[in-house]
């Protein structure tokens, strides 16, 4: 049996406009929950569930697939607006009058489009592992070994320890550590991110790099949330410098990097990252 509270969560459904999401819920109900944003080629069932568990145990935690990924049915989108609208979609369908959203990576992304397009909708936003919608200026390019990746749809257990995790004993210690506590729900066989939803997450991605700075900066200018911004400071995904960058854009932020620690950070060090979670959130 799982030693993950997260693991014994039960797949939930709720009926949106265009898809009927996939959802789990754990923690204690009432206030403001918190809802995570996924992500490239993520489903729930990636969701390290040591990581859930620490945000449960004071938060309502909710995490869905978006239209056309993984566990939710519908038309997979391929635009940054289209991932936006699929999550507001998602908290609408559920009948929530304000969330709070912690996005990851691309989820982070998602995570202040939705603020930017539905501010009443948001209370405050976490960004992790994250960025702008767009390519900062000065920040390092993709490496051909990043992007060849990111284009496998058969990437394996190497490559995805390289993005997620530092070339470090103990940092590549923490990605097997994390690939284990997955095991349990990748064992159910649940679905993986189908190439069609794959291929939009890229061409969505192709279309935030060509972005010009000018509108990067007036998104950002536009959140007036509280945000949390939070890296590793040896991304390979996402340069910490993106979160440096935008932070200096944004009304009300705060950022955290974390030493020796990559693209996945939040489970690395999760202890850590939730208690800032948590504090944030409280404040």
């Amino acid at each position: 049996m799982s030693t993950y509270l997260a693991d014994q969560a039960e797949d939930l459904s709720v009926k949106g406009a265009s898809a009927t999401f996939t959802y789990r819920r754990m923690g204690p109900q009432g206030g403001v929950p918190l809802v995570l944003l996924n992500r490239f080629r993520g489903t729930i069932d990636w969701w390290d569930p040591e990581f859930l568990d620490y945000l449960a145990a004071e938060h309502d935690v909710i995490v869905f697939d978006n239209v056309g990924v993984g566990h939710t049915d519908g038309e997979p989108r391929d635009s940054l607006d289209g991932f936006a609208e699929g999550a507001i979609e998602f908290i609408e369908a559920l009948g929530l009058a304000q969330a709070d959203l912690l996005g990851w990576s691309l989820g982070g992304i998602v995570a202040q489009r939705v603020a930017v397009r539905r501010p009443e909708l948001v209370r405050k936003l976490i960004v992790a592992g994250s960025g702008p919608a767009g390519w900062v200026p000065d920040a390092p390019p993709f490496s051909e070994k990043v992007l060849g990746i990111m284009a496998k749809p058969d990437a394996d257990l190497e490559d995805m320890l390289y993005l997620f995790y530092p070339e470090t004993d103990t940092a590549r210690a923490s990605g097997h550590e994390h690939f284990a506590h997955v095991s349990t729900r990748l064992a159910a066989g649940g679905p993986a991110v189908s190439e069609t939803a794959a291929q939009g997450m890229l061409t969505a991605a192709a279309q935030l790099l060509a972005a010009p700075f000018d509108e990067v900066r007036a998104e950002l200018e536009a959140i007036q949330h509280p945000v949390l911004y939070a890296n590793g400071t040896q991304d390979v995904m996402i340069p910490a410098h993106a979160s440096y960058v935008a932070v200096q854009h944004l009304a009300d932020a705060t950022l955290v990097l974390y030493t020796g620690a990559g693209h996945a950070f939040l489970f690395q060090r999760a202890k850590e990252f939730t208690t800032q979670v948590t504090s944030f959130l409280a404040a």
